[in-house]
């Protein structure tokens, strides 16, 4: 169960992640002070704007605690929830008592450092941090594979940006529509995750905007990559942490805090074909499909059942692959966020999802009911579900078993072709990424062979200027060189 939860924020001082998460801590610590002793396991999660190798340990340090295990995670917006998932499981299993599970990032500081001069002001800190240069880094758990390989880096894909707009191209296609039409419909979509931010005391961006507001190119707004305006794009430029507590029953009631739980009814985990081109439909995720049904059927109940939701929402594509996957409307009445989403509420690197657990976990507790949660990793890649309640489960924690669909989504993993090959081939997904002067700087694909192999490719550089705008899904092409590149047929 949660038996305690905490957020922090800084907009004025500079601060480090560090600083963040022991004040998240601490935050969450106030709730549940009896806790404090019984924490047995502290879990960092991994820290994009620096921090010390031990950073659990160093928490664990500054916030006087004495845990027998330490552990920093893997990369990937998953983490959190995969991280809770795994705490629960040791908990029901009478393994640990309490596991503080916590995050940080403090990237707006460390730009703030930067323009300033200071370029060293965070690797500082954290040595003081600290305390011993010494010290061996903590264990690293999850899975620590990168989210491209060499196949799409060598045609340019890596920014998460660039990557999550090839999905949204298919998206954009299977509805009929161009790019400039999808970037209306995405206005609509995310202007109630805008309300949702207005509301909620840590939201970097407090502010509701109408769907105008985000669709329509501005200086403001200017075009990022195809469709993406600024506006649509998680922010990665703030200074926030989020920390929660899971305890037994037992610890929670040893500790005075029985009575304002929130339990941790089910939890499941699976992955995408694990390269962004090797997927045969880059607009749909069986990853996120299996790891909620795993969830559903592990918590005897159903999507209607939900009172609240959180779908990770680092892009539009996101929000609507997750919603596909799980079968709820784009106009769900009960929303699709309860914090404002990563462009709106702040998109704290890797943890993201810790303050949508610690913002369903205070909703659920105000308002009773079941919620769910969603976070992913890498490119719509590693994927994990959390389902909530402020009720006892009946079937007491679960966690839900993706085994036999993991095997049968690797199987679907299409072969990537050599990127030296030449001839014909079909636009799977693209998008045109954008310079700052808003002129077209290239544009990535994926493509299919006629023999069904997938290759990642970019557009011949003369042939840039005139692809402004369009989405070539569907389109033929011809690979024409090294890079490797690609010239439109037609």
């Amino acid at each position: 169960m949660l038996a305690a939860w905490g957020q922090s924020m800084e907009r004025d001082s500079t601060v480090t992640a560090m600083d963040l998460a022991v004040r998240a801590a601490e935050d969450a610590l106030r709730l549940a002070p009896g806790l404090r002793p019984r924490i047995q396991q502290v879990v960092m999660i991994n820290v994009l704007s620096g921090a010390p190798r031990a950073a659990a340990s160093v928490l664990s340090d500054r916030l006087g605690l004495a845990p027998r295990q330490v552990e920093v995670t893997t990369v990937g917006g998953n983490s959190p929830q995969w991280a809770v998932t795994r705490a629960a499981s040791a908990v029901a299993a009478g393994d640990i008592d309490a596991v503080l599970v916590v995050g940080a990032e403090a990237q707006r500081s460390q730009r703030a450092a930067r323009g300033q001069g200071n370029r060293h002001q965070g690797s500082a800190t954290q040595k003081s941090d600290d305390g011993d240069a010494d010290r061996p880094a903590d264990l690293t758990v999850g899975d620590e594979r990168m989210g491209v390989g060499q196949e799409e880096l060598d045609a340019g894909l890596i920014v998460p940006v660039h990557v999550y707009a090839l999905f949204e191209s298919v998206l954009a296609h299977r509805a009929g529509r161009s790019f400039a039409e999808q970037r209306l419909a995405l206005g609509a979509l995310m202007a109630p995750f805008t309300e949702v931010a207005a509301a909620h005391p840590y939201a970097w961006f407090p502010q509701r905007r109408r769907p105008g507001e985000l669709s329509e190119l501005t200086p403001d707004n200017r075009l990022v990559t195809e469709p993406y305006p600024k506006r649509m794009c998680a922010v990665l430029g703030v200074d926030q942490g989020a920390a929660v507590v899971v305890s037994s029953l037992g610890a929670a009631r040893a500790a005075g805090v029985a009575e304002q739980v929130i339990f941790c009814v089910a939890g499941a985990d699976a992955n995408d074909v694990w390269y962004p081109s090797a997927r045969p439909d880059p607009g749909r995720s069986p990853g996120i499909a299996a790891a909620g049904s795993a969830a559903f059927t592990a918590a005897g109940i159903g999507v209607d059942d939900l009172v609240a939701i959180d779908l990770y929402s680092c892009f539009p594509c996101a929000v609507q692959m997750g919603g596909a996957a799980l079968g709820l409307d784009p106009s769900d009445r009960r929303g699709l966020t309860v914090t404002g989403g990563l462009p709106y509420f702040g998109g704290p690197g890797n943890n993201y999802t810790l303050h949508a657990i610690a913002t369903m976990a205070g909703l659920l507790l105000d308002h009773r009911g079941i919620g769910l949660v969603t976070g992913l990793g890498w490119y719509a890649t590693k994927h994990a579900v959390g389902i909530y309640s402020s009720a006892p489960p009946a079937r007491g924690w679960q966690r839900g078993d993706t085994g036999v669909a993991q095997t049968a989504i690797d199987a679907t993993a299409v072969e990537l072709a050599h990127p030296g090959v030449e001839g014909a081939a079909t636009v799977v997904a693209s998008t045109v990424v954008v310079g700052p002067n808003g002129e077209a700087a290239s544009v990535p694909a994926i493509l299919r062979l006629p023999d069904g192999r997938h290759l990642p490719a970019t557009a011949a550089a003369d042939d840039v200027p005139a692809l402004a705008g369009r989405n070539l899904v569907g389109k033929d092409v011809l690979l024409c060189g090294p890079g490797p590149r690609f010239r439109v047929l037609g």
